[in-house]
């Protein structure tokens, strides 16, 4: 049960960092800072990356409860 909340709790925080990520990576397209070939490549490689890191973040704490008990 703690695993389970603990990686909800963190997937949300990863999820809003992700999404600020995007935002900020349109205000520079918008404002001339990047191509769009980078804002595609930066928002693509930060979303795969979140759901990575959130797929993986159940065994991960699960290892470290199982270390811990």
């Amino acid at each position: 049960m703690e695993v389970i909340l603990a990686s909800v709790f963190s997937a949300i925080i990863i999820f809003i960092t992700v999404f600020s990520m995007v935002k900020v990576l349109i205000i520079a397209f918008n404002r001339k800072e990047i191509s769009f070939r980078k804002l595609i490549i930066f928002s693509t490689s930060s979303i795969v990356i979140g759901l990575l890191v959130a797929y993986l973040l159940p065994f991960g704490y699960q290892k470290i409860l199982d270390y811990l008990y």
